[in-house]
């Protein structure tokens, strides 16, 4: 006679999943919004007008306000580079961050120069042509968005730190005249740099747009 073996009832033996459906090699979930680089970002953006309130504090050349406003300025610079690099390592990019980044860094550079300039400590020229080259470079991303990204160039990551150091140099000014040969020396290269690295981008947007154009015309 033929009986049911001892064990769990036959519906319990109902046949489990194998371990290769299980997901694991599924995507990662898209990173939030509320993460530390954004948070960052964010903070880069409150500092910018506490940063012009301090340079501007007891008519702008007052020295003990001159250094909180450097201060400010360095923090703030240097979570510009801080959360770049969070948001990669961590997978952490977001497409607000990627909105959010780059106004962050131009509120503060472009307050900082227009700040100097009204104060009389930088010439106008050099704010005009930095604000001018960032402002041109925006709309060339924006140009030729539809046909792919133009991604940061070594030449633009320099342009950057460059323009950063002579920057806060010039925030220091009244604080410290012995630095203004090489806070000018530091703003001279930036200015290069700058413009050397707006045409490349110029070249390259148009040969992205270039590139489209063929790609799109059909062939005989």
């Amino acid at each position: 006679m033929v009986t049911e073996p001892i064990g769990d009832p036959p519906a319990a033996r109902t046949p489990r999943p194998k371990l290769t459906e299980d997901p694991i090699g599924d995507p990662p979930s898209p990173a939030s919004a509320w993460n530390i680089a954004n948070a960052l970002t964010v903070l880069r953006l409150i500092l910018v007008p506490v940063f012009v309130v301090a340079l501007f504090a007891h008519g702008g050349h007052e020295t003990g306000w001159r250094v909180l406003a450097w201060a400010i300025f360095a923090v703030a610079s240097i979570t510009d580079r801080i959360d770049g690099d969070l948001a990669r390592k961590r997978g952490l990019v977001t497409e607000f961050g990627k909105l959010a980044d780059p106004i962050a860094d131009k509120a503060l550079i472009g307050a900082a120069l227009i700040g100097l300039s009204i104060l009389g400590d930088l010439p106008w020229w050099i704010t005009v042509v930095m604000l001018v080259r960032e402002v041109g470079v925006t709309g060339l991303r924006f140009w030729v968005i539809r046909h792919g990204v133009i991604p940061a160039s070594r030449g633009g990551k320099v342009k950057t730190l460059l323009q950063a150091v002579a920057t806060g140099l010039f925030v220091l000014l009244p604080v410290a005249s012995w630095i203004e040969p090489i806070a000018w020396t530091f703003m001279i290269a930036a200015v290069i740099v700058a413009l050397l690295t707006g045409a490349d981008y110029v070249a390259r947007a148009l040969r992205l747009r270039r590139q489209a154009a063929a790609a799109t015309t059909p062939t005989a």
